[in-house]
């Protein structure tokens, strides 16, 4: 057996996988299971398995959008679903201390990559969200909503849509908001304006949306004059940080979607400590962000380099801590567990049936490590630790009712109107 070889006989079990070598000598590993995918890839060079071996993700992955990797049965989504549905974050078996050097090469890893001060944050941003809005428009909802869906099949049944399911993400937040006409709200890192548009629609609050990209913020401001709320829902290019110091206390909500995964831990604090100045002293913050099931961890190699640099997903410990010293009560907290691997799955269909025109807008190399990154973050919701968290921040135990019961009221009344 490859040295390749021992390496995938470890971790597939269930599911198969064939490879299928330069020199056409094959082996496979793993026994069929149900639920599990059966995939057959092909190694183009001899080349791949040292790459692949040297760092898993980043080497299949660069070696797949190179066309060095190919996928002969199955594709992409599923290869990665196999590998990751073998090793689950629920996998049984006796749990051991990290010890010492991993936890510090934890801690250590990417860390530089993290900081995003002022400059660094706003060409991240661009790296990922300055590519083109039409690659965005073939695969998002028609709101343009870049973040988890919220998935109630109980309500609308198994062929329910992304749009519906965009829809009442909006609603979801907005109920945990406990907005009322006339107050004003601050969406952090607000997309295309979907969601500041949404909240001023359905509950008569001004808004005010800041981003670090400039692609989004033309979108927002030219969305905002077509509907004619342009005085009611502005947008703005500023980072936080300044912001924070031109309008302290000038808030009775913020809203922050998908967008506190680009903060960095380093200014985890500083975000907080600016979003509890930026509220009014009875203010409500909920924060949407994908988060760990498990404790503090590292960005990989393939996301930092190629997808979001200076991104790191926080987990729910870190996250918490960074807020404590700024008396930001957090009054809710809910996981969204599986959420966005639905969601993922269906911008992954979207981008598929995109094929022709995303390699016309890019090219093929683009298109397969999109859909490489599409696929890996599916695994990660479906059987990696990665979770969407929704945390509600309020600066007054008072100001929200004593039950939860107002959160599905107002939600039912939101997708109501």
């Amino acid at each position: 057996m490859s040295i390749l070889g021992r390496f995938l006989n470890n971790i597939v079990k269930k599911g198969t996988i064939e490879v299928t070598y330069p020199d056409n000598s094959m082996e496979a590993y793993g026994t069929p299971a149900p639920g599990y995918p059966d995939v057959g890839i092909r190694l183009g060079d001899k080349n791949v398995v040292r790459q692949i071996l040297l760092d898993p993700r980043l080497g299949a992955a660069e070696a797949f959008m190179d066309g060095r990797l190919i996928v002969e049965q199955g594709d992409i989504m599923q290869l990665i679903q196999l590998l990751r549905a073998n090793k689950p974050f629920e996998r049984g078996g006796r749990l051991k201390d990290p010890g010492a050097f991993k936890k510090l090469k934890d801690q250590v890893a990417g860390s530089l990559d993290r900081i995003n001060r002022l400059g660094r944050s706003k060409s991240n941003v661009a790296h990922h969200y300055d590519i083109g809005n039409d690659l965005y428009d073939l695969f998002l909802d028609e709101d343009l909503q870049y973040s988890c869906a919220y998935w109630d099949f109980d309500k609308y049944g198994p062929d329910m849509t992304l749009e519906q399911a965009q829809e009442d993400k909006k609603a979801h937040i907005a109920a945990k908001l406990d907005l009322k006409a006339g107050q004003r709200v601050l969406d952090i890192g607000c997309g295309w304006g979907g969601m500041a548009l949404y909240l001023n629609r359905k509950t008569g609050v001004e808004v005010l949306g800041i981003t670090l990209s400039e692609e989004q913020l033309k979108k927002a401001q030219e969305r905002a004059e077509k509907e004619g709320v342009a005085d009611e829902v502005r947008f703005e290019l500023i980072d936080y940080r300044d912001l924070a110091r031109r309008e302290a206390g000038a808030f009775d909500r913020i809203v922050s979607v998908g967008m506190f995964e680009h903060v960095g831990t380093p200014q985890f604090r500083t975000f907080f400590r600016s979003c509890a100045n930026l509220l009014t002293s009875e203010g409500v913050m909920l924060l949407h962000t994908i988060g760990r099931m498990g404790g503090p961890g590292t960005t990989d190699a393939f996301t930092r380099k190629y997808i979001f640099p200076g991104g790191y997903i926080p987990a729910l410990s870190e996250t918490l801590a960074a807020s404590e010293p700024y008396r930001l009560i957090a009054t809710d907290i809910e996981n969204l567990r599986l959420h966005y691997a639905f969601t993922l799955r269906e911008w992954y269909r979207r981008t598929v049936d995109n094929r022709d025109k995303i390699v016309a807008l890019y090219d093929e190399r683009f298109y397969r490590m999109w859909i490489f990154y599409l696929a890996g973050a599916t695994a990660a919701f479906e059987g990696g630790g990665m979770c969407n968290y929704q945390i509600q921040f309020s600066r007054n135990r008072r100001i929200l009712p004593l039950t939860r019961n107002y959160i599905r009221e107002a939600e039912q009344r939101l997708r109501k109107n």
